[in-house]
């Protein structure tokens, strides 16, 4: 079906199920409520997430030009979400990272706080390289309707890797990790950001679905040894494993580059089926999200309910 609907003063017409229980009396605020699995309050349950897989290159500028450009295709097309790959302003190197950096807000954040409030959608903004205090981090800012900066996620897990002959890493040879959690509210639901390595960790995606949230982001850059053995995989096994959608924005390929990225952005649903998946080269991978699809997986199969907190828990350490 399509329907018609006002967000944010803009005018969305979508080609897909919009399933509502008692409109918002107020949609100008891009901090909305959080979506519960069964719906009880004002919500939507479907929306469309886009995912661009840019093709990254040494010139920062033409980098954030086709960044926007991309974004505003994605909302003509529909989408009320839309992710950035790891590192889109820059080539993904130690090398680079000091090159590249820049303070949050600065040129390429204010870049995308404009063109989310311009196309009036939220924007996961990938990654960069941000410098703080002397110190260089690698830093998803996101952006809401109105260009607010909502939260802004520090890679907590540094790519710090050897496998001998193949490839070896050190990303905390220039880089710090985060210490925080980061989640963040959008009128359809609440949603949980990592970065590349972060989706290794099993327990972080555990504790952002304690957390309520419904769909999982990770902008990431997996590299031709560990993206054929583990890309999916790892994105599946985060779904099922927290009943939820995860979607994962890597580069486009470049094998001129120092570091090859695998490509193959993707959206998981919580079933574990892969609902959308790129290619190598520079797209736009699109996915409607069917949140009353996840409350009947939750249904049918209750892991929540059934887990064993006299034998173990997953807690966090900070708030």
């Amino acid at each position: 079906m399509t329907e018609r609907l006002n967000h944010n003063n803009k005018q969305w017409t979508l080609s897909f199920p919009i399933f509502r229980v008692n409109p918002e009396p107020n949609r100008s605020s891009s901090k909305a409520r959080v979506c519960q699995c069964c719906f009880p309050g004002d919500v939507f349950t479907a929306f469309r997430l886009a995912l661009i897989q840019l093709q990254v290159s040494s010139i920062k500028s033409e980098n954030l030009t086709r960044a926007c450009g991309l974004i505003r295709e994605a909302s003509k097309q529909g989408a009320q979400i839309v992710s950035l790959p790891e590192c889109f302003n820059s080539p993904y190197g130690t090398k680079y990272f000091p090159e590249y950096a820049e303070k949050i807000p600065g040129d390429s954040t204010q870049k995308l706080s404009e063109v989310a409030k311009e196309c009036s959608i939220y924007v996961i903004g990938g990654s960069i390289p941000e410098e703080d205090a002397g110190r260089l981090y690698n830093t998803c800012a996101v952006f809401g309707p109105d260009g607010a900066l909502l939260v802004r996620h520090r890679k907590l897990h540094l790519f710090d890797i050897d496998v001998p002959g193949k490839i070896t890493f050190q990303e905390s040879e220039t880089l710090s990790p985060g210490d925080s959690f980061s989640v963040f509210d959008t009128p359809y639901c609440r949603v949980g950001l990592g970065i590349c390595y972060d989706i290794r960790f099993a327990e972080l995606a555990q504790i952002y679905a304690q957390r309520g949230c419904q769909l999982l982001v990770y902008p990431g850059a997996f590299n031709l040894t560990t993206g054929p053995a583990h890309w999916e995989l790892l994105q599946r096994g985060r779904a099922v494993d927290n009943q939820v959608y995860v979607a994962t924005a890597s580069p486009a390929r470049d094998e001129k580059a120092s570091y090859v990225a695998w490509g193959h952005s993707t959206v998981v649903s919580p079933w574990g089926e892969v609902l959308a998946k790129a290619g190598t080269e520079e797209t736009i991978v699109y996915a409607d999200i069917d949140l009353k699809k996840l409350a009947e997986i939750r249904q049918q199969i209750p892991i929540f309910s059934q887990k064993r907190s006299d034998l173990y828990a997953v807690e966090a350490k900070k708030s």
